[in-house]
């Protein structure tokens, strides 16, 4: 086991698990937020395993899914707001929760906690289909264009992943406010893929004949 690998991994894993305690329990104003607690589970059990997996099958893939140092300054930003629109959503939430704005029925958190789960099956599936997958937009030495199983119904099937599991979210934990604080993401996620794309084409051999064979980036008939 590669020592450093893991040391780097659980820390991130502690500290993420530490701030989105922090960010919604305190504005709350109390530990005694179901949609607080059932998020966490849901968010933070299915990572730990994750990172065990890729940790013993793939830790190339694990370290690249660790690397957040974005080169491109365009990405930079988008990775700025990206944390500012969480930052929000998640203080907001808690906030809705201690003073009662509006608060959603419990029916629809736990409906939400299934396409949050559903999107994180799809989000391990993205994992298996493209070893070269990193956080940072860039192209690897011998990569190559991946256009079966996800890969070939959209362009961006981890942004897909991350719509489901990001839209999801604030309904887990009762807000509407935070919901449409979330919807920033589109127009966020949609400057990330044009300069992704575009690093793409220039960098990774077929990726402009990919895109003429897939014609959606995140969602299936629609965009």
């Amino acid at each position: 086991m590669d020592r450093k690998l893991f040391s780097q991994a659980i820390t991130k894993f502690l500290s993420g698990l530490i701030a989105a305690g922090l960010l919604l329990f305190l504005p709350a104003g109390t530990f005694r937020y179901p949609g607080a607690w059932l998020l966490i589970i849901i968010l933070f059990v299915p990572m730990f395993i994750a990172g065990l997996v890729m940790m013993r099958k793939s830790p190339e893939l694990l370290r690249r899914r660790l690397n957040v140092r974005e080169e491109q300054a365009e990405q930079k930003s988008v990775i700025l707001f990206s944390g500012l629109m969480f930052l929000a959503a998640f203080i907001v939430a808690g906030l809705n929760y201690r003073f009662g704005w509006i608060i959603l029925p419990a029916w629809i958190s736990y409906a939400a906690a299934a396409v949050f789960l559903l999107g994180y099956a799809l989000y391990a599936e993205v994992l298996r289909e493209n070893v070269w997958l990193s956080r940072t937009v860039e192209v690897q030495e011998n990569q190559k264009v991946v256009d079966t199983g996800l890969y070939g119904i959209v362009r961006h099937p981890m942004y897909m992943t991350t719509l489901l599991l990001f839209l999801s979210m604030p309904l887990i934990l009762g807000s509407v406010f935070s919901f449409l604080i979330t919807l920033l993401y589109f127009p966020i996620i949609a400057k990330r893929i044009r300069n992704e794309e575009a690093v793409l084409e220039e960098g990774l051999e077929g990726y402009t004949e990919y895109k003429r064979k897939v014609k959606y980036k995140v969602i299936p008939f629609v965009w």
